[in-house]
C-alpha cells in the first residue's frame, strides 16, 4: 500500500468516514444533539469581569484545604514559567504579572449582578487586599470598593462606579440542578480573559467536611476550572447563573477533573444580608454531630447509617431547650431528610435566626419531633463590613502603623466573645507596617503597649505619639485566639497619603 493511500485512510479515520481498529463511524446526527453554547456566551460575556487585587506586603494566602487537596480555583497570579514571562515581555499581555508582581497580586473573576455596579466574586480573591480593580470586556479598568465579605461562604461583594448602567447576568435557581445537566463557565484562567469551558453537573449537595466551608453544599462539575477562574459564573443552558466557581480537587494546584461551585441561592442570600446589615448571619442549632458509623448502627440496632448522631448539646441553645439529647440520631431538619451528618450544617446555616423549625430524631428506636427555635451563630471575625467602617464618628487610624480601626457595639462584642467595652476592630490595612505583620481587617485590638483599648478615642490616644523607629506592641485577637504582635515603624517610614 502506497504512502499516499495510507495518508488518505488516516484522514478518513480522523473524519469518522471509515472504521479502523474497531473505531466505528458515528452518525452525523450525534453532533446535533450536543448543546450550542454560543448564545449564552454572546449574551453574558459582557457581564463577566476580570478581578485584580493588590497587596502592600507579602500575602498570606487563605486557601480552603482538605488534606492538602482542596484548592481555591484560584485567586492567584500566573505560574512562574519561562513561557508566561516571554508572553508578558514580548507581547505586552497586562493580565500576566511578573514573578515579582505575583507576590503582591491576586487574579480572579467576577460577574455583575446589578446595573448600578454590584459585582460578585470569591472572598479568597480579594481577601486582605489593599486595592481591588476590575476590568470590563470593553477594556475599561475600574477601582472596586469591597462592600462586604463572608469568608465562611467565600463570598465577596464589590461595587464599581461606571458612570452608567452596566450589563448584568440573569440569576437562576441552583436548587433545580440535577446531575448530568450541561453547565458552562466563563472566567480568566491564568489571566486569559473570557475563557469559556463546559461540562456537566457530576453531583449536587456536595459537602466538603467541617474544615472546608461546612455551611456550603457545593455543586460538583467536571467543568475545567484553573487559577484565575475563582469568582466567575457557572451558567445553565438557559443562560442563568447557578453557581460561583470556587474550588478544585487537585494534588498539583491545577484542574484534575473535579470542580466545585457555590450555589447561587447561597450567594444571593449572603448578598442581600451584606447590603442590608453589612454582615451574614447564620442559624445555630446548638449540637455537635458525627456520621452514623457502622458501630452506631450495630449498637443502636438501626436499619441504616443515615442521619447525624448527636455527640453534645449546648443546654442554653435552641436544641437544648427543646429537649434534644446526646445520643439522638437527627433524621430530618425542617422537613429535609438527612442522608449524612454533613447535610445538617448547610441547612441550619441558611435558617434565619429566630425561626422555629421541626427537628425529627430517633431516640431508643422511636421517632420524635421537636420544635426548635434557631439561634444565631457567631459571626466570622475576618468578615469585612465596609458600610459600618465608613462612619467617621466611629472610625480612625494610625498612618504610621498602616491600619485603621473602628469601634464595636456590645452586640457585636457578644457575638465575638468579648466583654462590654473591650477592644476595637481593624477595618482596613493601609500600609506596609501592618501588612508585613500579617494583621488583617477583622482582627480585634485589645491592648496597645499593655494599655487596654475599648474605643477609637483610646486607640488614638495610645498611638498618637508613635515615632519612626519605635515599636508598638499590640494584643490582637483573631477568632478565638489572642497574641502579642509588635509593629516597628521604620526610620525611613513614609506615611501613606
Amino acid at each position: 500500500m502506497s504512502h499516499s493511500i495510507l495518508r488518505v485512510l488516516a484522514c478518513c479515520a480522523l473524519l469518522g468516514l471509515v472504521g479502523v481498529g474497531g473505531v466505528q463511524a458515528q452518525p452525523a446526527s450525534s453532533a446535533a444533539a450536543l448543546p450550542d453554547f454560543t448564545g449564552i456566551v454572546q449574551k453574558n460575556a459582557a457581564a463577566v469581569v476580570h478581578v485584580e487585587a493588590k497587596y502592600t506586603g507579602e500575602r498570606q494566602r487563605s486557601t480552603q484545604s482538605m488534606r492538602g487537596r482542596m484548592m481555591p480555583g484560584q485567586g492567584q497570579g500566573m505560574p512562574n514559567d519561562p513561557g508566561a514571562e516571554m508572553l508578558r515581555r514580548f507581547f505586552g499581555m497586562p493580565m500576566m504579572p511578573s514573578p515579582e508582581e505575583q507576590r503582591h497580586t491576586s487574579l480572579g473573576s467576577g460577574f455583575i449582578i446589578s446595573q448600578d455596579g454590584y459585582i460578585l466574586t470569591n472572598n479568597h480573591v480579594v481577601d486582605h487586599a489593599d486595592k481591588v480593580t476590575v476590568r470590563l470586556q470593553d477594556r475599561r479598568t475600574l477601582t472596586a470598593k469591597v462592600v462586604g465579605t463572608d469568608p465562611t461562604y467565600d463570598i465577596a461583594l464589590l461595587k464599581v462606579d461606571a458612570g452608567g448602567s452596566l450589563p448584568t447576568v440573569s440569576i437562576g435557581d441552583s436548587r433545580a440542578l440535577k446531575p448530568g445537566q450541561w453547565v458552562l463557565a466563563i472566567g480568566s484562567p491564568f489571566g486569559f480573559d473570557y475563557t469559556v469551558t463546559q461540562g456537566i453537573v457530576s453531583a449536587v449537595g456536595r459537602n466538603l467536611g467541617q474544615r472546608d466551608q461546612p455551611y456550603t453544599s457545593f455543586i460538583q462539575t467536571d467543568v475545567p476550572i484553573n487559577r484565575g477562574n475563582s469568582g466567575g459564573p457557572l451558567f445553565n443552558l438557559q443562560g442563568q447563573v447557578v453557581g460561583i466557581n470556587s474550588q478544585i480537587y487537585s494534588n498539583t494546584g491545577d484542574y484534575m477533573g473535579v470542580s466545585f461551585s457555590i450555589p447561587i441561592d447561597v450567594a444571593m442570600n449572603a448578598v442581600q444580608q451584606l447590603k442590608t446589615k453589612g454582615y451574614v448571619s447564620r442559624g445555630l442549632l446548638g449540637v455537635t454531630v458525627q456520621p452514623v458509623s457502622d458501630d452506631i448502627v450495630k449498637a443502636f440496632k438501626l436499619e441504616n447509617g443515615v442521619g447525624a448522631a448527636v455527640l453534645d448539646v449546648d443546654p442554653d441553645s435552641g436544641a437544648g431547650k427543646a429537649g434534644i439529647q446526646s445520643g439522638d440520631i437527627i433524621l430530618a431538619y425542617n422537613n429535609h431528610v438527612l442522608q449524612q451528618a454533613s447535610d445538617l450544617p448547610p441547612l441550619v446555616g441558611m435558617t434565619k435566626p429566630g425561626s422555629k423549625v421541626p427537628v425529627e430524631v430517633l431516640r431508643n428506636g422511636k421517632k420524635q419531633t421537636f420544635e426548635v427555635i434557631i439561634g444565631e451563630a457567631k459571626r466570622d471575625s475576618n468578615a469585612v463590613d465596609s458600610r459600618s467602617a465608613s462612619s467617621p464618628s466611629a472610625h480612625s487610624g494610625s498612618a504610621a502603623l498602616g491600619l485603621t480601626v473602628q469601634s464595636l457595639d456590645n452586640d457585636t462584642r457578644k457575638q465575638l466573645g468579648l466583654k462590654p467595652g473591650q477592644g476595637v476592630v481593624i477595618s482596613d490595612i493601609t500600609g506596609p507596617v501592618a501588612a508585613q505583620a500579617d494583621l488583617r481587617a477583622g482582627d480585634v485590638i485589645l491592648m496597645v503597649n499593655q494599655q487596654k483599648i475599648g474605643s477609637v478615642a483610646e486607640f488614638e490616644a495610645a498611638t498618637r505619639d508613635v515615632k519612626a523607629g519605635s515599636t508598638v506592641l499590640l494584643l490582637v485577637r483573631r477568632g478565638d485566639q489572642s497574641q502579642f504582635i509588635g509593629l516597628t515603624v521604620p526610620d525611613n517610614n513614609v506615611l501613606p497619603r
